[in-house]
């Protein structure tokens, strides 16, 4: 897609007006993921192209303006004075690209196309039987996903929907909806039932095996109501992701916290009744305003809101 616009940017006291007759779009979406990731291979990589296409189109970037926006060097690239106003106006132009292909898209009623949906990787699994009842529902659909912790920036158009959980978000022009309660809950399978009892207290937990996640999934308030109690050596299973956790538990490694879905799921695992102050968390389906009226993002909002447990 060839812009023909006049774009003028106030840096400090320095006004720089110019007129794009040549550039692409693509080529200034290809320069800025230069700039955030600092060479062509990194960049090659994020946006799935190879380095010499980069280059390429950075070449003919800065041929169309007129302008060197890097200096090269062998640690990379770096930014020149003009360089650094294209990357403080970048966000603002993607979000603008974003808002303008949402509001095209909103505009076409019949659901079809592409969908795209960010949610954490541990919550995927749990959601990925009801994606595909969606699709069945409305078969002309494509679903693209990113399963990361990291959040994606709606305001970009990163991805229409977003599903996050823990505290409801509050960042400005996102609307939020809550699809489900979705508290961890701990459990054992029925063959570690079997073999070393069932706990019901949590005076009893260093007489138990426990499988738990570590980093920053340790500072969550229920499990370190558990972890402030339990003698190290007891933990005999650690990982940095709750369906790795399940996984264990599931085959009998020893306790863990399982989200309330997965427990649900599966009939080789049961929930212990241990006394805990649990805080519930919520899973929320979030969107940014400019996708509202998107009848696929409507859609999708409906079937989950009306099928999760």
């Amino acid at each position: 897609m060839v812009i023909n616009c006049y774009y003028l940017f106030i840096n400090e006291q320095i006004e720089w007006g110019v007129i794009l007759e040549t550039a692409r779009w693509d080529d200034y979406r290809i320069a800025y993921q230069v700039a955030r990731s600092g060479s062509l291979a990194k960049a090659g990589a994020a946006l799935g192209i190879n380095h010499s296409t980069v280059l390429r189109r950075i070449d003919q970037l800065e041929a169309a303006i007129g302008t060197a926006l890097f200096i090269r060097h062998q640690r990379g690239y770096q930014l020149t004075d003009a360089g650094h106003v294209f990357v403080d106006n970048m966000p603002q132009v993607v979000e603008a690209f974003a808002s303008l292909e949402n509001r095209l898209v909103a505009a076409d009623s019949d659901l079809r196309g592409k969908l795209v949906l960010t949610t954490p990787s541990d919550y995927l699994v749990i959601l990925n039987p009801y994606l595909k009842r969606f699709r069945d529902q409305y078969p002309l659909l494509r679903l693209e996903i990113f399963a990361t912790d990291e959040k994606l920036s709606l305001a970009a158009g990163d991805a229409h929907v977003a599903i996050r959980l823990g505290p409801k978000p509050d960042e400005a022009d996102l609307i939020v909806k809550m699809l489900t309660e979705d508290q961890l809950q701990f459990c054992a399978s029925e063959s570690y039932i079997e073999r070393y009892g069932e706990l019901t207290r949590l005076e009893d937990c260093n007489d138990h095996l426990w499988v738990m996640p570590n980093g920053n999934k340790t500072r969550l308030p229920l499990i370190r109501s558990v972890l402030d109690h339990l003698d190290p050596e007891r933990v005999v299973y650690q990982t940095n992701g709750f369906l790795e956790v399940y996984g264990a538990v599931e085959e009998g490694m020893g306790i863990g916290p399982v989200p309330r879905l997965h427990a649900l799921r599966s009939p080789r695992i049961k929930v212990l009744n241990i006394k805990l102050d649990q805080p519930k968390g919520q899973a929320w389906f979030v969107y940014h305003r400019d996708v509202k009226h998107n009848v696929r993002v409507k859609a999708l909002y409906q079937f989950l809101a009306n099928t999760l447990p």
